[in-house]
């Protein structure tokens, strides 16, 4: 058995819980060393924190030097584009100041990440977005979060495109109905009625979500693929 020497560093926005810390912990396992990127610190141990809001336009310049370490002399890279807002509102009552903050963590923050860290990037790194159920259709009172995630998608399409023959590969993995705070702000009897509207009528949980950005960051056959991870959605 050969053994893997290589530094692999994970980074993840949105690292402290759901979907975000559950991907460290699986990245973890592999030997990833984890820099996450949150306003709430992750309680992994020895982790890389960086305390940062993405709506703030200072983040980036207080994060970068702190990347950059940590990025130093990795051999391969993940980056996980995984913080979201979600704020609600129809389009005759969006609220534009949740709209603009929507764009800014969900869309302008990945697009300055990779900024940052590609050009630490070799092949075999890779970068996967978090789109969502929504990045493919749309429902009623969630103007700002659909339009941003359906930006996702074409942030992804475009990275796919933009960095080909470089032996990074890109994907974006849009989960379901997933059992985090997002959703359980609304409430148990808001989440059994989308846990119905699932095939297997429950809410996926974080890690089978983690499972699958593992997977997409390890199999660049998937550059450029939108990969739908919500145990079919049964469509009205």
């Amino acid at each position: 058995m050969v053994m893997d020497t290589s530094r692999k560093v994970l980074v993840v926005t949105g690292g402290s819980r759901g979907i975000g810390l559950a991907t460290a912990e699986r990245f973890a396992v592999d030997g990833y060393d984890i820099v996450n990127i949150s306003r709430t610190p992750t309680p992994m141990e020895g982790a890389t924190q960086i305390e940062a809001d993405l709506i703030d336009p200072n983040w980036a310049d207080a994060a970068r030097d702190v990347i950059a370490k940590a990025l130093a002399g990795a051999d391969s890279i993940c980056l996980v584009h995984n913080s979201a807002l979600q704020v609600p509102g129809e389009v005759s009552q969006v609220d534009i100041e949740g709209f603009r903050n929507s764009c800014e963590i969900n869309v302008v923050a990945p697009a300055i990440l990779n900024l940052m860290v590609l050009p630490a990037m070799g092949r075999g790194s890779s970068i996967i977005y978090i789109g969502s159920t929504m990045s493919k259709r749309a429902t009623r009172g969630l103007t700002s979060y659909i339009a941003t995630k359906h930006a996702v998608v074409g942030l992804m399409k475009a990275t796919a495109q933009d960095l080909g023959g470089t032996g990074i590969h890109t994907a974006c993995v849009c989960p379901g109905f997933t059992n985090t705070e997002m959703l359980q702000k609304y409430g148990g009897e808001a989440m059994a009625h989308l846990a119905s509207k699932v095939h297997e009528n429950r809410l996926i949980e974080p890690a089978e979500i983690a499972e699958t950005i593992f997977f997409a960051a390890n199999n660049p056959v998937l550059n450029g693929s939108v990969v739908e991870a919500e145990n079919c959605f049964i469509e009205p």
